[in-house]
């Protein structure tokens, strides 16, 4: 248990008090030496300063958050409109019925072909390794989107790195059908 010693603490404490009470009739006697013009100066000047920080501390950060306020909300707006879209896909895809294996096979071979030379498709059973070579972000999102709805393949694996042409890489898509 810890010993206190309330001498040396109220010592303290008396110390700081009697400082400071010092300190406020010094600064009083100095007051009252000044002359009506340079107190009504002081007063103006302490009043201004006193506005000044209760303008930075209190009113300029709320209303910059008003004035922010509506594109932030916009802004949310937005991006919940498209997770909600994201979502009524999502569901429509699980709804829909599922593709025979050959059938998908046969959809991801022509979406693959599609790319062009930036694209290469390997088949094993109802795994697709389909190896990228400098494709553009948007042909990815909409080729990713036209594979999930027609073969309906999703995405088990990416290794995919951004370059200067595009995205290289290989993803591994699953032909299993369904979500």
């Amino acid at each position: 248990m810890a010993t206190r010693f309330p001498s040396s603490t109220a010592a303290a404490d008396g110390g700081f008090a009697a400082q400071l009470r010092h300190a406020r009739a010094q600064a009083l006697t100095q007051w009252q030496t000044l002359g009506e013009r340079e107190r009504l100066v002081l007063s103006v000047v302490a009043v201004l300063l006193g506005l000044l920080m209760a303008w930075a501390l209190l009113l300029a950060p709320a209303l910059r958050t008003l004035k922010a306020a509506p594109a932030e909300l916009e802004k949310l707006e937005l991006q919940l409109q498209q997770m909600q879209a994201q979502a009524q896909e999502a569901g429509a895809l699980r709804k829909a019925p599922s593709v025979p294996p050959a059938q998908a096979q046969a959809a991801l071979t022509a979406s693959v072909e599609h790319l062009g030379p930036v694209a290469r498709l390997n088949l094993t059973g109802d795994r697709a390794v389909i190896t990228l070579n400098g494709i553009a972000p948007q042909a990815l999102q909409a080729w990713l989107g036209e594979v999930r709805s027609a073969a309906r393949a999703r995405p088990v694996e990416a290794q995919l790195t951004r370059g200067p042409t595009g995205y290289s890489g290989s993803l591994v898509l699953s032909l299993g059908g369904g979500a």
